[in-house]
């Protein structure tokens, strides 16, 4: 069975970021090694911003506007407690 490779954490890339920027700040690194460390920089901050959008909208899809929790699209109710459907809302699964 062929495994699907996902993107890194949010945590990881968050430090690989931490971690250039450190890089950059020391000064040491020669221009084209700079405007590369920034190239890299770029791509690990939309990463890290899509991540934070993706996570934001679960939650939004999560709660309702009465803070009443609801099934988000993919998921499984947890320990056999129904989930409300979103086309029918207040309709358990029993």
């Amino acid at each position: 069975m062929s495994e699907i490779t996902q993107a890194p954490a949010f945590e990881e890339t968050l430090a690989q970021l931490e971690a250039l920027v450190s890089r950059m700040e020391d000064g040491q690194l020669s221009l084209e090694e700079a405007l590369s460390s920034f190239e890299t920089g770029i791509k690990l901050t939309r990463e890290c911003q899509q991540a934070l959008q993706q996570a934001e909208l679960k939650v939004q899809m999560l709660t309702r506007a009465d803070g009443e929790p609801t099934a988000f699209p993919g998921s499984s109710a947890r320990n056999g407690a129904a989930a409300n459907t979103p086309d029918k809302p207040g309709v358990s699964a029993d």
